[in-house]
């Protein structure tokens, strides 16, 4: 068995009486590309009780540029890109090295964070458009540049919420490609509803129902699941 990067015991995450994760326990391997049918368990909101541990680092204790820090990043339903920058400029400020204060005002980009950044563009399918203003790209694109900004940071753990929401299905198929080849190397979680683009990418995949866990298995196993087709299929 390969050695655990991501760990969440007993994760309850409640509002106001509700709970949308019920003492729930959930394991991801190193190098693995894990999808989650069911709600974010790893977003911004404080969970109730449990843990949420990355290797040695509890991420439920601390915040966001702490998580950054530590080899996660993490990208949440709404792309967020800086519109009036182009797509270079985009990755450009996203490269962690010398960005302290005195670093900013200093900086000058070298030749090895422009091979990151050429690389990185080809990976995200946006190498044509390094001179474009992200407001202009299409809202795939602009799903495909934030998680380029992502990679420019070099995360050992990638944590993606719905990466697909409101693509076209030419888009979905790219995004299945892209998120295959970055995920070669490290862990990489996706909550994602969409069950044909899941097939595409999942090594495993976990389902969620109320708050629980409802399956867990490759594709085949959970969507033939009585349970799942149940609850997801309405049979």
């Amino acid at each position: 068995m390969a050695a655990l990067i991501l760990q969440v015991d007993g994760l309850t995450v409640s509002f106001d009486g509700f709970k949308a994760v019920d003492n729930l326990n959930f394991y991801v391997e190193q190098d693995e590309l894990r999808c989650v049918i069911g709600p974010n368990i790893c977003g911004k909101t404080k969970p109730t009780s449990g843990t949420i541990k990355f290797k040695n680092h509890r991420l439920n204790e601390m915040i966001e540029y702490q998580i950054t820090r530590a080899g996660v990043g993490r990208k949440f339903q709404n792309p967020s890109v800086y519109e009036d920058l182009t797509v270079s400029e985009n990755l450009d400020i996203s490269w962690p090295k010398q960005r302290n204060v005195l670093g900013s005002l200093f900086f000058r980009r070298d030749q090895a964070m422009a091979d990151k950044i050429d690389t990185v563009a080809s990976q995200i399918f946006l190498r044509d458009q390094l001179d474009t203003k992200a407001g202009l790209l299409s809202h795939g694109q602009k799903q495909w540049l934030e998680i380029g900004m992502l990679l420019m940071q070099d995360p050992e753990l990638l944590l993606l919420d719905e990466p697909v929401a409101g693509m076209s299905a030419r888009e979905r198929e790219q995004t299945a490609e892209l998120l295959n080849g970055i995920s070669k190397g490290r862990s990489t979680v996706v909550i994602e509803h969409d069950m044909a683009f899941v097939r595409m990418i999942a090594h495993k995949v976990t389902v969620l129902h109320q708050g629980k866990l409802l399956a867990e298995g490759s594709m085949d196993q959970v969507q033939s699941d009585p349970r799942v087709v149940e609850t997801y299929l309405g049979h």
